[in-house]
């Protein structure tokens, strides 16, 4: 048995390339199934983000080409389109990058909190699933459990840095004033929801907020004092917007190229400031191509972010000492494991020898036999079978100089 983690993550990987393998919500809990029912697969997980898309496995082979042959098939991918970005985990490490991935430490903004709630979700599917058996479930507890003491005992989310924050801090240093702009936020999840208040928190002059639900978008629209439009809507809105971020689910893009072309002639020419933020993208690439538009996808904030690491920096050196200590203790309960059946094993033939005795001891009073006789010869058949069997193979042992047995027995009977 394997334990395995396989993925890529922006680090590894292109948004052209991620956005290929990301598993959308809609299709995540089908696809777990499905590389569950894989032989090769005793238990499975899928971790899907805008910045990584993660495969979490026990195997029954020390092989990862069963999942790379599953990958291709279900996104209709060649080997070559995806293998060279991708990277592996086995056992210890795998144990250690789950560890690691939601701590934040390995998150494009270091130590963001999102992604534990996206490891939390991504179990929650794969338990509703029914892809998770005991070794993998034990190991997301323990990741849950790791990642929260790495929050609480160290500063890693002192500071505000995320990368909603960082498209905000961008914004800043194309506007003068946020008071004066108006704002065009795309879907209702948590990283609009952290883009609308970070700018609500900097004087941002209007919000507005458009998702395919209404509904979902007024009830954040109303936290912002900001005005709720649905997707629908959204094209008859466009030139009102110096600044566009968006983050949504979508398998296609939102906005295209003639339709920002077409707001920046209502516009004047007056700039706006487009993020993209969603994998797959929201806004086609050929937007940037345009005159007067700033656009930016998420693997462009990566040295915006660069500034407001340094105390997460030294507080992921403690986590890192965290880490060590949560992979030593579940090695720990994953070495008892392997003892339990061992344990379970030799109560249950205690037990038939005790169940054997007893009803030998039972049948002799019935016959006539007195209490005290038969309490002698249960004492004495229970201890002759209990212990027949270990001293016959201590004997074997002997005679085949196997003094690592003879000790190892001394040792578990204290003898």
């Amino acid at each position: 048995m394997t334990l395995l983690a396989l993925g890529i993550d922006y680090t590894t990987a292109p948004v052209s390339i991620r956005e290929r393998l990301a598993f959308p919500a809609e299709i995540l809990n089908d696809a777990v199934r499905d590389l569950w029912q894989q032989k090769a697969i005793s238990e499975a997980a899928i971790l899907s983000t805008c910045n990584r898309t993660e495969i979490y496995c026990k195997t029954l082979e020390n092989s990862i080409d069963p999942i790379i042959d599953w990958i291709s098939q279900h996104r209709q991918l060649q080997h070559s389109e995806f293998k060279p970005y991708l990277y592996a985990h086995t056992d210890n490490d795998s144990i250690r990058h789950m560890f690691r991935v939601a701590s934040g430490l390995e998150s494009m903004v270091l130590g963001e909190p999102q992604i534990l709630g996206q490891m939390k979700s991504a179990y929650q599917t794969a338990n509703q699933a029914g892809t998770l058996g005991k070794n993998l479930g034990k190991l997301f507890q323990h990741t849950f459990s790791t990642a929260k003491k790495v929050r609480t005992d160290t500063a890693i989310g002192s500071s505000s840095v995320s990368v909603a924050f960082a498209a905000v801090q961008l914004s800043k240093q194309i506007f003068d004033q946020l008071s004066e702009q108006t704002a065009v936020l795309i879907g209702a999840g948590e990283t609009i929801e952290l883009t609308a208040r970070h700018l609500h928190q900097n004087g941002i002059g209007r919000i507005i907020i458009a998702n395919r639900t209404y509904e979902n978008a007024h009830n954040l629209a109303s936290q912002f004092n900001g005005y709720a439009i649905s997707l629908s809507e959204l094209p008859l809105h466009i030139a009102e917007a110096d600044i566009i971020v968006s983050s949504t689910a979508s398998q296609l893009p939102i906005l295209g190229k003639g339709l920002v072309e077409s707001a920046i002639k209502k516009r004047k020419h007056k700039p706006i400031f487009m993020v993209d933020l969603a994998v797959p993208r929201d806004i086609e690439p050929e937007v940037a191509e345009l005159n007067d538009v700033y656009l930016y996808t998420v693997d462009d904030l990566q040295n915006i972010i660069q500034d407001n690491l340094n105390s997460r920096r030294q507080a992921a050196e403690q986590a890192e000492e965290i880490i060590d200590t949560s992979v030593e203790h579940f090695l720990s309960w994953m070495k008892a494991q392997t003892v339990q059946s061992t344990i379970v094993d030799y109560r249950q033939q205690a037990t038939q020898v005790q169940q054997e005795s007893l009803q030998k001891a039972l049948a002799a009073l019935k016959n006539g036999s007195s209490a005290e006789e038969a309490m002698q010869q249960l004492a004495h058949t229970l201890t002759n079978k209990l212990i027949h069997t270990p001293c016959s193979q201590l004997r074997k042992a002997s005679e085949n100089e196997r003094h690592d047995l003879i000790a190892a027995a001394r040792e578990i009977f204290k003898l």
